[in-house]
């Protein structure tokens, strides 16, 4: 077996920038990671991964998948050799992230009052009001701290240069954050030798930070506010997580029909003690079927007139409803102009040069260079309908060019960019495998971005496609400090 300097240092050579050797500014990192892997043999390293995975299973750490009439339970497969950012970098980062939120409360504020963003014509009007996620209902409604994403995961990747650049703002419900605590215990437990020593920032404490964010958006007047997770029910692929985030925020797990609003708009809670009164909801459950006053009328998973509670100031709703236009991947095209409209200042966090095939010049730049791009549906998450312009064939080719032409509104297109890989323990020995990052964000009156982070890696080899959905897995993220 060659050795692991020798592995590492290949790494970056073809398959992009490697987050263990690729920079020189803090040659701390590599020299941590060498020197405890290097006396480790595959054998050993195979037995704790599989200890970890059997472990998240018995948990019951798991997410469904739906095939046809069957649902199937799975673990996130999880990869014991962990990624490390260093401190400044993840400086660069939560400022980045930090910004981006700052600036996406306001557009979201101002569309849902006085549209001076679409009037101004920086963003056009139909590509909002005519989006699926803009609600009507939510215009002219006032929110404590103006704040409509509280929780909020950013999607980001790094370039051949280690420089991080955002794919996706996940504004609406993001998911995946039990994963990032839960992976952090594996490590502990099943890995006490690497991890001692190396100054890990700790990710325990989200549950605690979350359940103070709620706090603080909670309506006017409130001092010791009531907070509970909503959740469709136990059928639902995230169902774990909403447990386990009850859990660390100390709060009740309820169901629509678990609540009621009474004549004058106040939420309550039905208790064997009695009905007990809510404040803030924090709810895993998409717009349409949050009340079926307003919205879907054969909605039972919701609540009806909690709309009612919300526009009278009684009760918070977070991520607040119609936030979801906010993470549209067209309306991510415009985020350099958001930010210099609302904030005058440059992104810190840059995108990926972003084609929207609306506008006419964008779409045929696309249509005739789709073998180069990688195509994306706007409306779509989880990886679904994505088209690797360089890895499709020609029929796929075919097929996504007539979609766009159909429904050029439908999609934006970006060029590949060669996501960083990071060392990952395969059934050949240590590899590289391509990985993103999704650290989440909590706003209440300022925000707290977590020191760590969702780090999905695709374990296909030459897959840039990490979405759990699509076969992807999780590592444990160490932020230095």
């Amino acid at each position: 077996m060659p050795s692991h300097q020798s592995l590492f240092d290949d790494y970056g050579v073809e398959n992009g920038f490697c987050e263990v050797t690729g920079r020189n500014d803090d040659p701390d990192v590599s020299r941590l990671f060498l020197k405890r892997l290097a006396g480790r043999n595959l054998r050993t390293l195979a037995r704790r991964q599989k200890g970890a995975e059997a472990e998240l299973y018995n948990l019951g750490i798991t997410f469904t998948v739906y095939s046809g009439d069957k649902t199937i339970d799975r673990i996130l497969p999880f990869d014991i050799v962990p990624r490390p950012i260093t401190a400044a970098d993840f400086a660069e980062l939560e400022a980045g992230v930090i910004q981006r939120i700052k600036a996406l409360n306001l557009f979201l504020h101002d569309i849902y009052h006085d549209q001076n963003i679409l009037k101004d014509g920086v963003v056009p009007a139909d590509l909002v009001t005519g989006n699926k996620y803009f609600l009507k209902e939510m215009m002219g409604v006032d929110l404590p701290q103006g704040t409509y994403t509280h929780i909020c995961g950013t999607d980001l990747i790094r370039d051949t240069d280690g420089k991080f650049l955002v794919l996706e703002d996940n504004c609406r419900s993001p998911s995946g954050v039990s994963y990032v605590v839960e992976n952090r215990h594996l490590m502990m437990r099943l890995f006490p030798d690497l991890m001692e020593g190396a100054k890990v920032r700790p990710v325990s404490d989200y549950g605690q930070r979350l359940r103070e964010k709620l706090s603080e958006t909670a309506p006017d007047g409130v001092g010791d506010p009531r907070i509970v997770l909503m959740t469709p029910g136990i059928y639902n692929s995230a169902y774990f997580e909403h447990v386990f985030l009850a859990r660390e925020m100390g709060v009740p797990l309820v169901e629509g029909r678990d609540m009621f609003v009474d004549e004058n708009d106040q939420v309550y809670m039905r208790t064997v003690a009695g009905p007990e009164p809510v404040h803030v909801i924090y709810r895993r459950i998409d717009d349409a079927f949050l009340d079926p006053e307003v919205f879907r009328e054969d909605s039972q998973l919701g609540t009806p007139g909690l709309m009612r509670a919300l526009k009278a100031g009684k009760l918070t709703i977070a991520n607040a409803p119609g936030t979801g236009v906010a993470d549209d991947k067209a309306i991510y095209a415009y985020l350099p102009r958001i930010v210099r409209y609302y904030l005058d200042e440059d992104l810190k966090l840059g995108n990926v040069h972003t084609y929207i095939c609306r506008e006419k010049d964008d779409l045929a730049y696309v249509l005739d260079h789709l073998d180069e791009l990688v195509v994306k549906p706007v409306g779509e998450s989880g990886g679904y309908g994505i088209v690797v312009g360089p890895k499709a064939s020609r029929k796929e080719l075919d097929e996504v060019a007539e979609a766009i032409k159909d429904d050029p509104s439908n999609y934006i297109a970006q060029p590949m960019i060669n996501l960083s890989v990071c060392p990952t323990l395969t059934s050949e020995g240590l590899s590289p495998r391509h990985v993103d990052l999704r650290p989440f964000a909590l706003t209440g009156k300022d925000t707290w971005v977590m020191p760590g982070g969702l780090t999905r890696v695709a374990l296909r080899r030459g897959s840039i496609i990490v979405n759990s959905s699509q076969g992807g897995g999780s590592k444990d993220t160490w932020v230095l400090g």
